[in-house]
This record gives structure tokens, C-alpha cells and sequence, in this order.
């Protein structure tokens, strides 16, 4: 084993965090437009709706830029309830991004335990590069990190291989040495195992138990894929 990558949104990054992100990101619209007559959470709730609904379509696709594709869900929701969405909203957004990013408790001990391990560490994400940087950058874990893949970079959302195979060139490792975790079974287990990775998929609260099959590891938390690294590496040595 030489390289683990991860996921960074539900596996790095908390939803309940991306929630209270993307509440303030509303809340900071609304206020913009002068429209304090709207429910922040219902408008949110739209939002939502919309931006799923985008990236389903978008899973596996060429890349198309995460900031028109939010942008554009915006101004559907701000037709619908009679408000204008900012010229700068892209920037309102990654901002938001920056001030309420949440980590899971164990990120940080996570990275750190396998970069003393000696392997190479990186993210491979559906991502903006813009965003990725500046949100790693506030979290205060972009040098943590050995590599980071986006979809920007490999022009393809997973599970497209491209984005596997891009970051395993960048880190020079074969997808036999290489793990890859995730908390998404379609593109992220899907993803990794198309070109050979191992997958594990983050499922703290097992919602996702009838999906497990298609991953060779599951665990409930980040803890857990240094011991998983271990056990591999130990296996081999046998």
C-alpha cells in the first residue's frame, strides 16, 4: 500500500456543516435581495432540491463548472420566489464555504496518522479548483495533503475513471497499492473499483447498509482506514 485518497464532501467534510453552509449561503441571498419576508429554510430546502437533482444528471459526465451549475440553480429558485441572486454569488458561496466548513472529529488525526505511515495522501473530488483550495485552505489541512484531483482537472465527474487514474498518475502508483475512501457507493466504491482500487466507504450511521456489497471496507468512522492501511500492509508481508 503507497497512496490513500479520499473523498472530500460527506468524507472529510461534514453534511451537517455543508447544511448550515448552504443555510447562510440563502440567508446571505435573501438579505442581498431585501427579502426578509422569506423562510431561510424553505428557500434552502429549494436550493437543495435543485442542486441534487443537477449532479445526479452530472454523475459519470463531462465536466461542467460546479459554479455556473449552483448559479443556475439559484436563479431558478429566485425566479420562482420573485428575488434577484447576486452577480457575485459564486463568491458568496465559496465564502460561506470558508466560514462554516465543518471537519468529522477525526479528519485531521486521520491524515496525519497515514502521512506518518510514509504513504502519499491526496483527494480526488467533484470539484471547482477554486473552491477545493480556498475551502482546504480555511479548514487549515491543505498541506496535508500530497495531492488534489478535481473533476476540473480530469474533466469528468465520478465515477468516471478519469479522476481515479489522473490522481494515481500524480501520485506515480499503480491502482493496486492505492485505497480510496468515500462515503458515496455509486461514485465512490464505483469509481475507485473500476480501475482497481480498493474502496471504503464512511457510513457512520450504517444508512447505506443494503449498498455495502458493492465496497471492500465499510467503516463508521475516519479512525478506521489506518488500521484497514495497517492490516493490508501486514497481510502482505505474510
Amino acid at each position: 500500500m503507497e497512496a490513500v485518497f479520499f473523498d472530500f464532501v460527506g468524507t472529510l467534510i461534514t453534511k451537517a456543516g455543508e447544511n448550515v453552509t448552504h443555510q447562510n449561503i440563502v440567508r446571505n441571498v435573501l438579505e442581498r435581495a431585501g427579502r426578509d419576508d422569506l423562510d431561510v429554510v424553505e428557500v434552502w430546502e429549494e436550493y437543495e432540491a435543485e442542486t441534487s437533482s443537477a449532479f445526479k444528471e452530472l454523475a459519470g459526465r463531462p465536466y461542467v463548472k460546479i459554479r455556473d451549475v449552483d448559479t443556475k440553480a439559484m436563479l431558478r429558485v429566485g425566479e420562482r420566489y420573485g428575488f434577484e441572486v447576486p452577480e457575485d454569488f459564486w463568491e458568496i458561496s465559496v465564502s460561506m464555504h470558508e466560514k462554516y466548513g465543518e471537519l468529522f472529529p477525526d479528519a485531521v488525526e486521520t491524515l496525519k496518522s497515514l502521512r506518518g505511515m510514509g504513504l502519499h495522501v491526496g483527494i480526488i473530488t467533484d470539484s471547482d479548483n477554486d473552491y477545493i483550495d480556498r475551502h482546504l485552505r480555511a479548514l487549515g489541512i491543505r498541506d496535508l495533503f500530497d495531492s488534489i484531483t478535481t473533476s476540473e482537472d480530469a474533466g469528468y465527474y465520478k465515477p468516471h475513471p478519469g479522476p481515479f487514474r489522473l490522481a494515481l498518475e500524480r501520485a506515480g502508483v499503480s491502482p493496486e497499492e492505492s485505497l480510496y475512501a468515500g462515503d458515496n457507493p455509486a461514485k465512490d466504491c464505483v469509481g475507485a473499483r473500476k480501475v482497481g482500487m480498493l474502496s471504503v466507504l464512511l457510513d457512520p450511521e450504517g444508512k447505506k447498509r443494503e449498498l455495502w456489497n458493492g465496497c471492500d471496507f465499510v467503516v463508521s468512522g475516519l479512525s478506521e482506514v489506518p488500521e484497514i492501511v495497517k492490516g493490508i500492509i501486514t497481510g502482505k508481508k505474510m
